[in-house]
């Protein structure tokens, strides 16, 4: 399956998986809500993120590069200026994910403790209560909704961590990848090519 899955893709010469992102100019990669702010500064376009993001996830541990192709070949300035916010966009996204998976991991430690004082304390009210005697409906009625209320919370804990915290470190991973992966040039007029640029970003000779 995984083969099949690499075959969609171009090869470089290296057996790098190449992925490529054509547009027409260098300001459609970005959203327009932040025109004036410096590329580096940029946010990727929504969709050209979620592509990137969801062709490394596909393509698993191969190693890779991002091609892309514009109708006006880019100046140096300009490609430095995407490789830049390419990779600070994806640093920024990863430690977004790393701030939400130790709220993850707060949220859960706190559900989990909660738990167990509320467990705690449903155990000591049937101790006080056998050793008064015979409780009474609305002493049960207490002793069992401590008992479920303490059990619900130490399930939410695990529910929340084992659901969340893999989707997060999932998500890290990709991130880093594509933050440190080789982003290349081609003018989309020149037939692709694994010899378009190279490895470093500058054009073959």
């Amino acid at each position: 399956m995984k083969k099949r899955i690499i075959d969609r893709y171009q090869q470089s010469a290296d057996g790098s998986v190449i992925i490529d992102v054509a547009a027409p100019r260098v300001e459609d990669l970005y959203e327009n809500f932040d025109k004036t702010a410096p590329y580096h500064k940029k946010d990727l376009d929504e969709d050209l993120a979620f592509y990137l993001t969801e062709c490394v996830r596909e393509i698993g541990r191969v190693k890779f590069v991002i091609r892309f192709m514009f109708d006006n070949y880019p100046s140096d300035e300009f490609r430095q200026r995407v490789r830049t916010s390419v990779r600070k966009f994806f640093i920024y996204q990863r430690e977004l994910e790393l701030a939400a998976m130790n709220k993850t991991l707060r949220t859960a430690l706190t559900l989990l403790i909660l738990g167990m004082i509320l467990l705690g304390f449903s155990l000591w009210v049937n101790l006080l209560f056998a050793v008064g005697g015979s409780p009474s409906f609305l002493h049960t009625v207490l002793a069992e909704g401590l008992t479920i209320a303490a059990w619900v919370s130490m399930w939410e804990a695990l529910a929340t961590f084992l659901l969340n915290w893999p989707q997060h470190l999932l998500h890290i991973r990709l991130f880093r990848k594509i933050s440190e992966a080789s982003v290349q040039f081609q003018h989309s007029s020149e037939p692709s090519s694994d010899c378009a640029e190279g490895a470093a970003g500058e054009p073959m000779i």
